[in-house]
């Protein structure tokens, strides 16, 4: 008998069919004489379409109150999850974020989880109860709603195996594991049996759609076994854990990134501190900065471009027309959104020599030009035009896996 946390995303639980066949899981794992807490997404587009009824209302609702409207969808889909599974006959109880616990800083739309609250999610499985919680979600010290930002019910169910040290947080999908690409856009892809963290919180990181990077770090942080698997047909999935075996493989996955914008500022003055005084203004306004290059100085005046996602570009913009002003800077600022970053991972890399030439000999023999580079010990991303994005999967597929 074990404890067993078990996540179901949106295309799992999309409609009526769908919650019969994960009411079906949870209960055979039930059955199997294992406590289960069950976390669960809003039903397939629903996020989506409750922020389209929020735009014909508002184009710019306060953070608060879009938190108010978005934390209701996976509030239908725990209810109706738990009825599925009452009609089969089996004790279940449904809860939200703050009725199972979930304290969060007062971020709203993104929120950090700051603590969970046991005490009835402990009573609740003591009671030998399907437990199924609403992922995505919590509540802040003013008992205000919030949400967690993009993956958050990967984060809530692994925050409840850390919280509870479960023996396996088994988070399923619409793909039967983690890929050496999207085998939407490369037919031969391949499964992979098990990944180490690092080289998933890359893949996460880079664009990999399917487990949020905040709920691989935080597996990592409490050495959470993971576990990837498909809803819709019972085949092994993916193990991600803090050691793999080894493997002849070198690069474990490719990965294209298109929520990827460059803000260049031009003609910086080139002294002691100004990339402090930049970066400092930007982390302040919650704007996280990837990919930062810097050119030679000439005259005293040098560029600096980074890459940064569009859901904060416009901000990004606004707090630079604020700072460089008060710095005496003159600079021409330019953005380019038809980017995308594209990335190979591999924990091996660094102590293969030749793998970064064999990269740009694949892109060079495709005719894609690299327009920026970035490296770190488990992976290269080069940043080409968003055209060439799937012919650069898909040429460096075949240079290093197939």
């Amino acid at each position: 008998m074990g404890l067993m946390v078990q996540k179901f995303g949106g295309t799992s639980v999309r409609d009526a069919d769908r919650i019969r066949n994960v009411a079906n899981i949870i209960t055979e794992t039930y059955k199997n004489n294992n406590d289960v807490i069950v976390v669960v997404s809003a039903q397939g587009d629903t996020t989506d379409d409750l922020l389209s009824k929020a735009a014909e209302i508002n184009d710019n609702p306060s953070k608060r109150e879009l938190d108010m409207l978005l934390a209701t969808g996976e509030q239908i889909t725990i209810s109706l999850l738990a009825m599925a599974i009452e009609k089969m006959g089996f004790p279940v109880v449904s809860m939200t974020g703050w009725q199972a616990g979930f304290l969060t800083d007062r971020t709203h739309t993104n929120a950090r989880i700051r603590r969970i609250d046991t005490e009835r999610l402990k009573s609740e499985v003591e009671k030998r109860k399907i437990v199924i919680v609403a992922g995505f979600q919590g509540i802040n010290r003013n008992d205000d709603i919030t949400t967690l930002g993009r993956g958050g019910s990967d984060t809530s169910a692994v925050a409840i195996a850390a919280a509870l040290n479960a023996d396996v947080c088994q988070i399923y999908t619409d793909v039967d594991g983690v890929y050496t690409a999207d085998p939407r856009l490369v037919k031969n892809a391949k499964k992979l049996g098990e990944i180490t963290f690092n080289e998933m919180l890359e893949l996460s990181s880079l664009g990999a759609q399917v487990l949020s990077n905040r709920s691989v770090e935080m597996a990592k942080k409490y050495n959470i076994k993971l576990e990837v698997l498909s809803s819709l047909k019972q085949v092994p999935g993916t193990l991600v854990k803090e050691v793999a075996k080894m493997e002849k493989m070198l690069i474990k996955g490719i990965t294209k990134d298109n929520d990827c914008v460059r803000i260049t500022v031009k003609d910086v003055n080139n002294v002691p501190g100004i990339a402090f005084k930049i970066f400092s203004t930007l982390g302040a306004k919650k704007v996280n900065v990837d990919i930062i290059v810097q050119t030679a100085a000439r005259d005293n005046k040098m560029d600096m471009s980074f890459t940064v996602t569009h859901s904060v570009v416009e901000t990004a913009l606004a707090a630079l027309d604020e700072l460089l002003p008060t710095l005496g800077i003159e600079a021409h600022i330019t953005r380019d959104d038809n980017l995308s970053k594209v990335s190979i991972v591999g924990a091996g890399m660094q102590s293969h020599a030749g793998v970064a030439a064999k990269m740009f000999e694949a892109l060079g023999e495709s005719g894609i030009n690299i327009q920026t580079i970035s490296t770190s010990e488990i992976k290269i991303s080069v940043l080409i035009d968003q055209k060439d994005a799937d012919r650069a999967v898909t040429a460096l597929h075949a240079a290093f896996i197939e």
